[in-house]
Parts: C-alpha cells; structure tokens; sequence
C-alpha cells in the first residue's frame, strides 16, 4: 500500500481529479461527506419591479436636426480640352531615331602675316601674335632663311596680319573649318595681284589653314589648288630651339631654292 500523498501524486499524473474508494484506504485522509451531497438548484431570477410613471424621468423630446437649404450649384460652362491626336509614322513600326545636334568646335586662335620677299611669299605664325619688329629674335632668324635661299632680307608685308578669332563674341560661326576657308581666301585674293613663285608656310597655324596639312609635312612641297607651290616649315621658334630642324630645312632648301632662283643668276 502507498501513502496518500504518492497517491494523489499518481491520480494527477492520471489526469483524475475527483475518485471514490470502495473501501477504507490505510493511511488515507478521513472522508468528507459533504462532498457527496446534491448541488443546490439555482435560484430563479427575480422579477422586474414596475415603476409609476410619476417616478419614470421625463426626458424632453429632441428635435431632428434640420440640414440648411443646399443652393443649387450653377456650372460655368467651360471650353473642351484639345486632344491632339499622336503623330503618325509615315510607316507604321517604323521609328526614325532622333538627329543628334552638332556640337560648334571652339574657335582656333593663331595670328599670321603674309609677306613678300622677291618671287616668293611667305605666310609666317606670329610668335607673339603682334607683327615683327626689327629687333624680335624671330624677325633676325627669318632675315637669315631669306639671305640664305637667296631672297631680299627685307620682306614687306601683304595687308594686315590675319588673328583669329575674327570677333571675340557672337554667334558667327569661327571653328577650324570658317578659319581654314578664311584664312585660303584671303592668300589667294593677295597673291593674285602679285604672282609669286614659291609659297612658304612657316609654322603649324599656316600649314593647318592654308594646306590642311599637319605638322608630317614639314620640309616637304605641297600642291593646294588655286595656290602656287607650296613649302612647309616648322615655326621660327621650333627652329630656334631645335637646331636638328634648321639642320633638315637647310638640306631640302637647296632643293626647293631652285623654283625662286632667277633665270641670270
């Protein structure tokens, strides 16, 4: 036999909440009779108590709540919206891809002068962009090639030195190509009224926009239509600070020299 509190330990664990034994259990608690009584019925609800109508509460009636008089609403009549209609392909699928707009290049900037040294004319970068003075270092250089390739050493200028851009604002178009074409026109207007021989372009501005040539052709002769024939040099400050330039523009001198020379010499 167990005792009582294993006991009830086992019926819990059973899940058993209430059990009666059908004989005297040894050291079980002593039995409670009252547990085996009937339940009470439940008492039956009581009835409502009824009041004279001198103890019900008057309550004053409410009136409903009017809505204000809505005015009728006058509608302006307005003008209809234009729906304009898509623009329709003139194949249909077909999409023509939008033309990207060109971009202006920005204006070169040189400064040139066209000058003229007995049957040849010689169109020279300004160094400096302003015109020679008789003691610049450029100008004695220059004084040298002439004497040198058998020319007068005092060159006299062909109307204005041409610096570009022409107009430092505006919405004239100035990039390379209005230079180029400029830059031809005005060589060509000048050397009508004085045919020359031999056409020296001296520095990269000149071979640029007045052959369209770059700095590959130096020391080589060059044919331009509506030009006469044409010799490219480097600039008077190229060949002043490489003297293997002035080098190589003494060899195709002696070749080139032959166009200018005159028939008594």
């Amino acid at each position: 036999m167990i005792d009582e509190a294993r006991r009830r330990a086992y019926l819990g664990a059973m899940q058993v909440v209430s059990w009666l034994p059908r004989v005297a259990l040894p050291f079980a608690a002593p039995p409670r009779p009252e547990l085996l009584e009937p339940l009470e019925p439940p008492a039956a609800p009581a009835a409502p108590v009824l009041r004279s109508d001198a103890e019900l509460k008057v309550v004053p009636e409410v009136p409903p709540r009017q809505r204000p008089v809505e005015r009728p609403k006058i509608e302006v009549p307005r003008p209809a919206a234009r729906i304009e209609a898509p623009a329709v392909a003139a194949s249909e699928g077909a999409v023509e891809p939008a033309t990207p707009k060109a971009v202006p290049l920005p204006p070169p900037r040189f400064a040139l002068q066209l000058l003229r040294a007995g049957r040849c004319a010689l169109l020279v970068e300004l160094p400096t962009g302003d015109s020679f003075q008789s003691r610049d270092p450029a100008y004695l250089l220059l004084k040298d090639l002439l004497r040198a390739a058998g020319l007068p050493d005092s060159p006299r200028p062909l109307g204005e030195p041409v610096r570009w851009p022409l107009l430092r604002s505006g919405s004239l178009d100035q990039g390379p190509q209005a230079a180029r074409e400029y830059v031809q026109t005005f060589v060509a207007a000048r050397l009508e009224e004085e045919a020359c021989a031999c056409l020296w372009l001296v520095g990269l501005p000149a071979l640029r926009f007045a052959a369209a040539v770059e700095a590959e052709a130096y020391h080589r002769e060059l044919r331009i239509e509506g030009l006469p024939p044409l010799w490219a040099l480097p600039g008077l400050e190229a060949l002043m600070e490489e003297p293997a330039c002035k080098a190589e523009l003494w060899r195709t001198m002696r070749r080139v020299r032959m166009r200018w020379i005159s028939v008594n010499e």
